[in-house]
């Protein structure tokens, strides 16, 4: 009893840490704040009217201005039609069209209190992803209970942590494969301890995982030459040189990202194989060492056998569009398993594979 009474004592107090992390995250400076001119102004708008006449239809694509009439629900000016100005650049991955009754994200630039321009940024999403976001917190904690609980503060740590602490390391100039490895760790080991428990079952999961993603990392570090695939195969990569940081290396980059998509998949895998193991000696304390492990790699096998097609299926999403356009057009299969964005999905499966096969055996021994 008192050591039950003692690991929910030590459970508590990360929970109670993790959650202090979390706020001292929210609040931890950057240094690449959002910067809005000091004479400008955001705010949600209704749609009221549209006008097209300055639209020209090329095909499936728009291009030219589209004037947007928006009512602003809050603020200074809520109440007020103002005219907000909707560039089309042509793109259908990026551009919007507005319709009337539609919400819009309105940055206005003010001049002495006045309206001089107005722009409608994109569509209003924040209050449908806040209500997916409370009704997932409350699915999730009505599930599990204080389980539950751990598992969305651990969702909140790992969204900061890597906005708050990853994305700022990476752009300041740090090795991104060193310090996805370094954010990794630390985000595991949250994850972990939050929703295990401060208890050997956690250690061997979070040991196991520490193990998967290593292997994946020197993986992907030795088969890189080999797929001599550029750094800019991943969407916005490119983007990034042309905005002040030619500095960065793309390619090792694209390196980090591998680590950092395997990761999740990987410390499933080890925590499967590690509670599965904990419920069988909980119900058979006699249970030898040898067999409690053999337990673990039965169990470990059939799992390893399902994430490695989740993986698959994760990558192959992402890709779906350039396969139909490829099949469309009759590209030989040979071909486009050696194009660029192909075969960067293709290592992303089998390095983050590889993760998995070694998690499991780890975990169970």
């Amino acid at each position: 009893m008192a050591r039950v009474a003692l690991g929910t004592w030590k459970d508590w107090l990360l929970l109670g840490l993790v959650a202090a992390l979390c706020v001292g995250l929210w609040y931890w400076p950057t240094g690449f704040e959002a910067r809005l001119p000091v004479d400008a102004v955001q705010a949600e708008a209704r749609v009221v009217a549209v006008d097209d006449a300055h639209v020209r239809q090329y095909g499936l694509v728009r291009e030219g201005e589209q004037r947007v009439t928006v009512s602003p629900l809050s603020g200074p000016f809520a109440g007020r039609e103002i005219v907000a100005d909707n560039i089309l650049l042509g793109k259908l991955e990026m551009d919007k069209v507005f319709a009337p009754g539609d919400t819009a994200l309105v940055v206005l630039s003010l001049r002495d209190g006045t309206i001089v321009s107005a722009v409608a940024q994109d569509h209003w999403r924040l209050t449908l992803q806040g209500v997916l976001l409370a009704l997932f917190v409350l699915a999730l904690v009505a599930y599990a209970g204080l389980t539950g609980l751990k598992a969305v503060l651990s969702f909140v740590f790992t969204a900061l942590l890597l906005w708050k602490v990853l994305v700022p390391l990476t752009l300041g100039g740090t090795d991104p494969l060193l310090a996805v490895l370094g954010v990794t760790a630390a985000l595991m080991a949250g994850v972990v301890f939050l929703v295990g428990g401060v208890n050997r079952r956690a250690v061997a999961a979070y040991l196991g995982s520490l193990g998967g993603v290593g292997v994946a990392c020197l993986l992907s570090l030795a088969t890189a030459p080999g797929f001599s695939l550029p750094g800019a195969v991943k969407p916005f990569a490119e983007t990034l040189l042309y905005t002040g940081y030619a500095h960065l290396d793309l390619g090792r980059m694209f390196l980090a990202t591998i680590c950092l998509g395997a990761s999740g998949a990987i410390m499933d895998v080890a925590m499967d194989v590690a509670a599965s193991q904990a419920e069988v000696a909980a119900h058979h304390p006699g249970v030898g060492r040898m067999t409690l492990c053999l337990s673990g790699l039965r169990v470990g096998r059939v799992v390893v056998g399902t994430m490695a097609t989740t993986l698959l299926l994760a990558y192959c999403g992402g890709s779906l569009a350039l396969l139909m356009v490829v099949m469309a057009q009759g590209v030989p299969l040979i071909n486009v398993a050696t194009m660029p964005h192909v075969a960067a999905e293709i290592m992303s499966t089998l390095v983050g594979s590889f993760g998995l096969v070694t998690a499991a055996p780890l975990t169970a021994v």
